[in-house]
């Protein structure tokens, strides 16, 4: 019978841990995609995030470069590029440039929303209307990428005929509208934002026009994943992401933080309440119960791929679920 699992990939958010340094986050990354290649994983992505201690990935294009130059062949990328920061000509020389360097291994997903707080925007001398022109950035960085046409002014060098792939990354139904309309692949951010996973779903495969790029639809679904010896170590290793999670509504900017035993000393019935709903399409437990979860969830959606989260606090523990995850 045919292998009917869903394809894997890897988001990793390379976090600086508490008594680690950015060093050691960004060599973890590199380490862990050497080794999600030989368990078999499809892609390796990394996402831009500004002005957060505990993510070391805001150079996206540079993290890309050190985690491909330490793997052989699976794909690397950025899941995503928050597009409305950046002129799409320096992004299409940035990953033009990677192209050239890891050829036929590069992929880029954009996204929308700023990927930091309005300070740091205004930082990165972008503005809020900035995410209004995202269908004419991905139009121009497309363009960029694309072959050079008679007559053209501005050129991405490097970058014109490397057609890069783009996927639209988003947490709603607009990316999944828009999408669909330019015929790209879409990844829906359901590891942090699960609530129109469906809806979006549906509204991709229901609009997708096919394009040079795409013939059909293709879909990766966000999840996290922790998978370890028993169900309480799974849980234990959970409250990590927990604690990023409790920071991030209290406005605190901490490392990521070592597990500890009972999640409910450390944040709020209401706090819980709104992490849970974030975090409602996590699967964690055993190896049995995660391979389970996946199956079903790729039953659910229909994905053609998973894109596995795993904000996991010591990198062994780490490299163990990924490792469990993979294994069938």
């Amino acid at each position: 019978m045919p292998d009917l699992s869903p394809r894997l990939s890897i988001l990793d958010l390379v976090r600086v841990t508490e008594g680690g340094s950015v060093r050691q986050a960004l060599d973890n990354a590199r380490d862990l995609a050497a080794h999600a290649e030989a368990w078999g994983y499809q892609r390796f992505w990394v996402a831009e995030h500004h002005n957060m201690e505990s993510i070391a990935s805001a150079a996206t294009s540079l993290v890309i470069s050190h985690v491909a130059a330490g793997t052989r062949h699976i794909r690397v990328g950025a899941g995503g590029i928050m597009l409305p920061n950046h002129s799409p000509l320096v992004i299409a020389e940035q990953f033009g440039t990677l192209a050239h360097l890891y050829p036929d291994r590069i992929d880029l997903g954009l996204g929308r929303a700023p990927g930091t707080d309005q300070n740091t925007l205004h930082a990165l001398r972008r503005t809020p209307a900035a995410s209004d022109r995202f269908p004419e950035d991905v139009q121009a960085l497309q363009a960029l990428l694309g072959p050079t046409q008679p007559g053209q002014a501005i050129q991405a060098v490097p970058g014109a005929g490397t057609q890069v792939p783009l996927w639209i990354l988003g947490s709603s139904t607009f990316g999944a509208a828009l999408a669909a309309e330019f015929g790209l692949p879409y990844a829906f951010a359901s590891h942090f934002a699960p609530q129109q996973l469906m809806d979006a779903l549906a509204v991709y495969r229901s609009r997708f026009k096919p394009s040079a790029q795409l013939s059909a639809p293709y879909a990766i679904v966000g999840v996290n994943v922790i998978a370890a010896e028993s169900d309480r170590e799974a849980r234990r290793l959970a409250t990590t992401q927990q604690m990023s999670f409790t920071h991030l509504l209290r406005g605190t900017r901490l490392l990521s933080q070592p597990p500890i035993d009972d999640i409910d000393q450390y944040w709020s019935p209401r706090e819980k309440m709104q992490i849970s709903q974030m975090l409602a399409r996590s699967i964690i437990g055993t190896p049995e119960a995660v391979h389970a979860g996946i199956d079903a969830l790729a039953a659910e959606t229909e994905a053609d791929e998973l894109m596995i989260v795993s904000d996991i606090y010591d990198h062994s523990a780490r490299l163990r679920s990924f490792e469990l995850t993979a294994s069938r």
